[in-house]
């Protein structure tokens, strides 16, 4: 039977690949296999020195970063303050004065917005810690 070109046939092509087929095993050692090293999760589950030092460091992270977001927090709500003072004399609408909506208006928006910051940064922070915890091989 012939078949295109090509094409081989199949019956063929099974002989052919069983007679190429070889078993490929490991070598048997007599080593011990080698040790590994505790994952940074059983150190920090076991609260050794290496565990300690990364959960210090995760809340280290934290508290720096809780502080700059109170700082910026701060910030905002003084050149609210500033700006209020030196805008105390200018009327915005009849009856409203500027340093009414600066200071009902702006602390409010401020505030989520360093909420989203802050909760963007320690989530990115957990998941930096979490990914140190990952088990190696």
């Amino acid at each position: 039977m012939s078949t295109a070109p090509g094409r081989e046939d199949p019956e063929a092509m099974r002989a052919v690949d069983r007679s190429k087929r070889v078993r490929v095993t490991a070598p048997v050692s007599s080593a011990a296999p080698a040790p590994r090293s505790p994952s940074l999760s059983r150190e920090v589950a076991e609260q050794s020195d290496v565990g300690g030092v990364v959960l210090r460091s995760l809340m280290r992270s934290q508290l720096r970063l809780a502080l700059v977001v109170a700082g910026a927090f701060l910030a905002a709500i003084g050149s609210v303050w500033a700006v209020s003072e030196l805008a105390a004399q200018l009327p915005w609408l009849p009856g409203l004065p500027l340093v009414w909506l600066l200071i009902g208006g702006l602390p409010y928006p401020a505030a989520v917005v360093c909420g989203i910051a802050y909760y963007r940064a320690a989530t990115r922070n957990e998941q930096r810690y979490a990914e140190l915890l990952e088990d190696r091989p």
